[in-house]
């Protein structure tokens, strides 16, 4: 049985959205055990399994259109694009389509309108943040952003995100304010708090209803694969749709 999280927010009964934890498949170490991502030297014969196992408990109604992510600001949809295009996010407003994004500290955002006419995967490291993946992915939606509800997924935490000054600048360069989101670590090393600098681009552009933020992939590892954590990992998958 595979373990996920699902959000907690008011989004419509016939939008699905979770996230997978680490839990529940049949890849060995490094990548144990529900490793769902194929470009990360895993046996492709335990991807495929674990792809499988996620349907099947999931009931998806399709396969979820997975990407070539690139820590970039792309926004794509299906009806436009082919499954394993290089983008960082995916938007439909069509039923049955699974939008899905892998990461392993970077952070999954997963939005809805209150109507559940609209659904958006977007995987957002520190590049694509700064980038403006959140605005693109926000400039998809025909709904008002005061209807949008957004769930951010598990990444990693504000007491273990090490970055350099180059960083930080970057972020400050976009609003001073965003200087509140770092945490002197040590000279020319900052904790970035990656949940608050994407509530404050989602608040910029008008999202009024914003949940989740409060777990942490590098210091929990039980429950999640991390990057900076392990190097060799596998990847959790973030997926939404609507019926």
């Amino acid at each position: 049985m595979i373990d996920v999280l699902q959000p907690a927010w008011p989004a419509p009964s016939n939008v699905k959205a979770l996230v997978t934890t680490r839990q529940g498949g049949c890849s060995v170490a490094p990548y144990d055990s529900l490793n769902l991502a194929d470009h990360v030297g895993d046996d492709p014969a335990s991807v495929a399994r674990n792809r499988a196992l996620l349907a099947r408990e999931c009931r998806l109604p399709d396969k979820p259109f997975w990407l070539s992510q690139v820590h970039g600001c792309s926004v794509v949809s299906p009806d436009s694009a082919n499954p394993g295009c290089q983008a960082d996010a995916v938007y439909t407003d069509q039923p049955g389509v699974v939008c899905a994004v892998l990461t392993a500290d970077c952070l999954p955002l997963l939005i809805a309108d209150r109507q559940g006419n609209e659904v958006c995967a977007v995987h957002a490291g520190w590049r694509g943040l700064a980038a403006g993946v959140i605005e693109n992915a926000l400039q998809r939606f025909q709904s008002p952003m005061e209807e949008l509800v957004v769930w951010l997924g598990p990444a990693i935490g504000a007491a273990a995100f090490e970055v350099g000054d180059e960083v930080r600048d970057r972020f400050i360069a976009y609003r001073q304010a965003s200087a509140q989101s770092f945490t002197n670590n040590r000279p020319g090393h900052w904790l970035a708090d990656i949940y608050a600098l994407a509530r404050m681009r989602l608040t910029d552009a008008g999202v009024e209803f914003i949940t989740g933020g409060e777990y942490c992939t590098l210091t929990q590892d039980r429950l999640f694969f991390s990057y900076r954590r392990d190097g060799v990992t596998g990847r959790m998958a973030a997926m939404i749709w609507r019926d």
